[in-house]
């Protein structure tokens, strides 16, 4: 399975709050999560992510979740493979035994929805600010460009002042960081 997805900088989540709450859509209550990033030993923030697989180990409230992403046709579609872990710290360890090296830390808060054709989800990234993210779980030979176009014509439809980005988060921390 991939993971499509489209993510837009927001300077007035009071808004967005408001927009979806028009809409019906009720969010859950915010989650602190802590996510560390790891790339191969070779790649530098910079490089194409296209082909790419990458490396997170998240924490939410207690439980620990390794994932793998690797980039497809941009860095917001992307082959996903996820499962819980016990120990974070091991998990850790084998990554950098592996040949990954960590590169950044994000820590945010996340307030989520599920919608009928995709998962909403709203974020405070430390140091970064305020987004919000539509995904969609879609099979490998989806048109990524076209579940996009959908998902950003949902966020079009809000009618909030939004800033798309194609960034992914630990891109974001580390231009921020920099």
């Amino acid at each position: 399975m991939r993971e499509i997805e489209v993510k837009y900088r927001v300077d007035d989540l009071e808004a967005l709050l408001v927009a979806l709450k028009s809409l019906g859509i009720e969010l859950s209550e915010p989650v602190f999560q802590d996510d560390q990033a790891y790339a191969p030993a070779g790649w530098q923030f910079g490089d194409s992510k296209l082909g790419v697989s990458f490396l997170r180990l998240r924490t939410v409230q207690g439980c620990h979740y390794f994932t793998l992403k690797q980039p497809a046709d941009n860095a917001q579609d992307c082959l996903e493979f996820e499962t819980q872990v016990t120990d974070r710290q091991a998990m850790h360890h084998a990554a950098q035994h592996m040949g990954y090296r960590p590169t950044v830390r994000i820590v945010k808060t996340r307030r989520t929805a599920t919608l009928e054709h995709c998962s909403l989800c709203i974020d405070e990234v430390d140091g970064v600010g305020g987004f919000l993210e539509l995904e969609r779980m879609a099979s490998d030979h989806a048109d990524a460009q076209a579940i996009q176009a959908d998902l950003a014509a949902f966020v079009s439809s809000l009618g909030i002042a939004v800033t798309r980005t194609d960034q992914t988060y630990d891109s974001l921390v580390h231009a921020a960081q920099e």
